[in-house]
């Protein structure tokens, strides 16, 4: 089926910009017009690969969607995720104990990280050296937006687009949530609590 229709109608999107409309609004807009089966996958489009689908199970590694692009999409975002902890829990090692802290006793517990997709192992790296958390999370949404567009690929008019408009929605909608003086005011409250 082509989605020819429903594609042309949608306004464009940019990073950075306001939402067009909400991502509700455009599940809502999609569901009537492509196949049942692919609205249902609406529901997988989400940016934590570990959460549910409307109906499923959480915890582990998501059973196939279907969707070349979801599947897809959800692995890039697991290695991401992945990677950014694992690369945290080497920066506290380092910075709790030192040379000595680097020793035997913590040496089994680093975290199993996938070096493939290597964008995503790359967008973890880079993020971890940045300074402000705030830029660290812009780079990062940046990273997703373009993992998006290389996974949905060239045909502008499959339901893979449809799949790629709603997450680069919610991009859209994570993006107009940060703030920089909630992320202060959050950052020195979890601060003050690790440090009692």
């Amino acid at each position: 089926m082509s989605y020819y229709y429903l594609a042309a109608q949608l306004p464009s999107l940019a990073y950075g910009q306001p939402c067009p409309l909400s991502p509700a609004a455009f599940c809502a807009l999609a569901a009537g017009a492509i196949p049942a089966a692919d609205a249902a996958l609406l529901g997988r489009c989400t940016l934590d690969p570990a959460a549910p689908p409307a109906g499923g199970a959480a915890g582990g590694k998501a059973a196939s969607s279907g969707s070349e692009f979801l599947d897809g999409w959800a692995a890039w975002e697991r290695a991401l995720r992945l990677n950014l902890a694992r690369l945290r829990q080497q920066r506290t090692k380092r910075e709790e104990g030192g040379a000595a802290g680097a020793g035997t006793a913590g040496a089994g517990t680093a975290l199993e990280a996938p070096p493939y997709p290597a964008d995503a192992a790359q967008a973890a790296k880079a993020a971890c050296a940045m300074e402000s958390p705030l830029e660290a999370e812009i780079f990062l949404d940046k990273a997703r937006w373009n993992a998006i567009d290389t996974l949905a690929g060239f045909n502008y008019f499959s339901r893979n687009t449809i799949y790629a408009y709603l997450l680069k929605l919610l991009l859209m909608e994570r993006r107009q949530k940060f703030s920089v003086e909630e992320g202060q005011s959050e950052y020195k409250r979890i601060y003050a609590a690790i440090r009692s």
